[in-house]
Order: structure tokens, then C-alpha cells, then sequence
């Protein structure tokens, strides 16, 4: 019977009911916690409700659904790639040593294995949507490729993941109209720098560790100034997603969620302590419910007053 990993719940599904023979695949794809999953999500689910309320109505629930499967199977694969690349740090870092590659329990031939069965399913999904959201995913995999060695050349591997992770939002968008548009360009930006602050945040975890190995974070950058930093990500990316409700010309409805949103966040930046580790996994758990906050007030503004662009 295999422990569970440390940033996952004890109680969580893998470790009481997989089998011990799939238990390490489903803990490569991370479906032991399930958070980033719904990080990934959120950006394309909120981009689709945009999309739906400028036309009056609700998001496509069909949209919804191959967004959500999707991104389960690309994060899962994604995590696998990453875990390929960074074997050896993950080897020396005590949160990350006993997943399944550096522990062994999968060797790397087989997560390459892995990681090519997911991304099949994720091609699949991509391939019954729109052409120009096709484009965007194809574009995306070099984000996705480049990203794992971003720690080792910047201390900003954070601002590369806010680019990889919000591009559900541009893709959702042109899945649910078939164009890209303002509102698009503005939600997205408003994500790179939620991102950009949750993982700050997540990074507060490993910065004693980090900086034995020698991998870079936005963390150790801002080192004691990492809450007021998240604090002024966080603003930025308020401003940016109230900007994209403006130029959607959205119904009233969104703006006391957008409120709530704000206030969400702000309580992230102020409770945040740089010596707290478990606080601020916590506090980057949260954010499933700050994205949820956001996609439920972007449906709310389907009584809008005709899109612009």
C-alpha cells in the first residue's frame, strides 16, 4: 500500500478505493487532487458563461462538459511530462520524492507511455470543436513543453504557468463563438495574474527546499514581500476581469460576485504567511472557489445590453 502524497488529502479517493496495481498511474496524472484540474477548467468554463451571456442565454452545457473532461486528461498528462523532466529535483525536494517516477514505482519509459495515451484522449476532445479553437489548442503545446525547465532559467516560472493554464479561456471563447474578441484577451489576462498569484502562493511550500536544489520561484524572489506581491496580482487580475465584464457589457447581476471575487482573494494575500507551509496550501485549495465565484457571476450578466467587438 502506497502513502499518501503529502500534498494530498489522506482520505482522498486513489488511496482508499484504487487498486494498488493502477494507484501510482492515477497519482502521476494527479488524480489524487483533483485542485489543479479545476484551475485548468475554470479559465474555459468562465470564458464559455462570458460567451453565453453576451448572447442572453446560459453557458453550452455541452461546451462545459468536454472542457472539464478535458482538462482532467491534459493536466493529467501534463503533470506526467513535468514529473519526467524534473525526476531529479522531484528526488531531492521531501513533498515531491515519493511520487511515482523518482520513488520508482513507474519508470520513464512508461509515464512517456502515459503521457501519449492522455494526450490522445485530449486531441480527440479538441478535434469536435470549432477550427479556430483547434488552432488554439495546438498552439498551446508549446507553452505546455517549455514550462517545466522555465524554473531553472527565471524567477518567474509562476508568470509562465498564469500563460499555460488560463488558455482555456481564449479557447473556451472561440469554441463557444468561433472568434476571438476583446472580452477574451482581458479574461485571459485576468487569469495570467490570478495564476500568477495562487502559485505564488503554492510555492511558499518548497522555499527552504527550493533553495537547496537551486530551482527558482516567484516565492523565494519575493521572499518576506510574497503576500503583498499576491496582493497586487490579485488587484490586477480584479481590474482586468471587471474590464472584460465592461467590454462584454454584461447585465448588472456580475458585479456583486465580481465584489465577492475581490474580497475572496484579498483574504488569500492577507492571511498568507511565508513560514506557513500548510496555510498556504490551504489557501491555494481556495481558489477552486474564487474561479466558481467568477463563473456564476459571468452567468449572472446574461441580461447584458449587446456585446461589443
Amino acid at each position: 500500500m502506497t502513502a499518501a502524497l503529502p500534498d494530498a488529502r489522506p482520505d482522498n479517493w486513489v488511496d482508499r478505493y484504487a487498486p494498488s496495481t493502477i494507484r501510482p498511474w492515477l497519482k502521476l496524472a494527479r488524480f489524487d487532487r483533483p485542485i489543479g484540474a479545476w484551475l485548468l477548467m475554470l479559465p474555459g468554463w468562465q470564458a464559455v458563461a462570458l460567451a453565453g451571456a453576451q448572447q442572453g442565454r446560459g453557458p453550452d452545457i455541452r461546451l462545459l462538459i468536454l472542457i472539464a473532461v478535458g482538462a482532467v486528461v491534459m493536466r493529467g498528462a501534463g503533470c506526467a511530462y513535468n514529473d519526467i523532466v524534473d525526476r531529479d529535483f522531484d528526488a531531492r525536494v521531501a513533498r515531491t520524492a515519493l511520487r511515482p517516477i523518482p520513488s520508482g514505482q513507474i519508470s520513464v519509459k512508461g509515464a512517456w507511455a502515459y503521457v501519449a495515451g492522455l494526450s490522445l484522449v485530449g486531441l480527440l476532445i479538441l478535434l469536435s470543436l470549432k477550427p479556430l479553437a483547434i488552432a488554439l489548442g495546438v498552439g498551446s503545446l508549446a507553452l505546455v513543453a517549455a514550462y517545466p525547465f522555465m524554473k531553472r532559467i527565471t524567477w518567474w516560472p509562476q508568470a509562465w504557468l498564469g500563460l499555460t493554464f488560463n488558455w482555456g479561456a481564449p479557447l473556451g471563447y472561440a469554441a463557444a463563438t468561433g472568434q476571438f474578441g476583446w472580452q477574451a484577451a482581458l479574461l485571459y489576462a485576468s487569469g495570467f495574474f490570478w495564476t500568477l498569484g495562487y502559485d505564488t502562493i503554492y510555492a511558499v511550500q518548497d522555499m527552504e527546499d527550493d533553495a537547496l536544489v537551486g530551482v527558482k520561484s516567484s516565492a523565494r524572489r519575493l521572499g518576506a514581500k510574497a503576500p503583498r506581491g499576491v496582493a497586487v496580482f490579485y488587484a490586477i487580475c480584479v481590474a482586468l476581469a471587471a474590464a472584460a465584464v465592461a467590454v462584454a457589457r454584461l447585465g448588472p447581476l456580475v458585479w456583486p460576485f465580481l465584489a465577492v471575487y475581490a474580497l475572496h482573494l484579498l483574504w488569500q494575500a492577507r492571511r498568507l504567511r511565508v513560514d506557513d507551509g500548510a496555510l498556504a496550501l490551504r489557501l491555494f485549495k481556495s481558489n477552486r472557489e474564487a474561479g466558481l465565484i467568477l463563473f456564476l457571476g459571468l452567468m449572472a450578466g446574461n441580461s447584458h445590453f449587446g456585446p461589443i467587438g
